[in-house]
């Protein structure tokens, strides 16, 4: 969330005065957020309001051209910070599962543990399977990618992003390339990691999931979070004109 909150610890995310333009036009113009440890913070807005580009900022896949990201204190957006260093602090989920298909669910899911952060085979492996008896996959951990549904590889993918315990997790509208059948196990997989503690910065195009799931919505419009609050509030009576009519369009559709 963003707002004047004294606390004694840097929230996990600062976003300040971010800027980021592509061939002169401007996506971001402006963005500042925070979001505390422990906090799900959920951004909506149309396509193009630039959901997708705040996170490949965070993550460092699109550098700033004005402002500073800080995660848990430490400026990322220095030039001279180390790029891979950042990046295995944070975990990131695309809509695209991005699983390797020439590799088991057990070897996808542990090999950032093992070859980014050292974790030892046995122990990585160990904890793979304790995640996934969780979410009912632990029978498919020597199966391949293309043996799976859409809804158990976007749950093998997340999976893989949390194994290495990272300080943020970003998910960048992990159901909008799932049939509609599958999208509900999906966000029960995101809700169990918000009950265990989990720090999230998602999109999604899923209001009752944000209503519900959701410490904080914020609504990016034209580059620019025009509204944000608890999800109570901002559903109940957003007080932009732009909010009343994204939701409004929604529900109709």
């Amino acid at each position: 969330m963003s707002g004047d909150e004294t606390t004694t610890t840097p929230p996990v995310l600062r976003v300040r005065g971010v800027h980021k333009s592509f061939d002169g036009t401007a996506v971001l113009s402006g963005i500042d957020l925070d979001i505390a440890s422990h906090q799900v913070v959920v951004a909506i807005g149309a396509s193009g309001s630039g959901k997708s580009t705040l996170l490949k900022t965070i993550n460092l896949l699109e550098r700033v051209d004005d402002g500073q990201i800080f995660l848990k204190g430490d400026d990322i957006t220095d030039p001279r910070v180390n790029v891979d260093s950042v990046r295995s602090r944070i975990g990131v989920v695309f809509q695209q599962f991005n699983l390797f298909p020439h590799l088991s669910v057990i070897d996808n899911v542990t090999l950032a543990s093992r070859k980014v952060h050292g974790v030892a085979r046995d122990e990585a492996e160990a904890e793979a399977e304790r995640w996934l008896d969780r979410i009912g996959l632990r029978a498919k951990l020597k199966d391949y990618p293309d043996r799976l549904s859409g809804g158990q590889q976007q749950r093998v993918a997340i999976v893989r992003a949390i194994l290495s315990k990272p300080e943020l997790l970003l998910l960048d509208e992990i159901t909008s390339a799932l049939d509609p059948l599958l999208v509900g196990e999906v966000l029960d997989l995101v809700r169990d990691l918000k009950t265990a503690g989990a720090t999230i910065l998602m999109t999604t195009h899923e209001m009752s999931f944000a209503r519900s799931a959701a410490d904080h919505v914020v609504f990016l419009h034209q580059g620019v979070i025009l509204e944000q609050g608890a999800p109570d509030a901002f559903f109940g009576a957003p007080t932009a004109p732009e909010t009343r009519e994204y939701l409004s369009r929604l529900h109709a559709g």
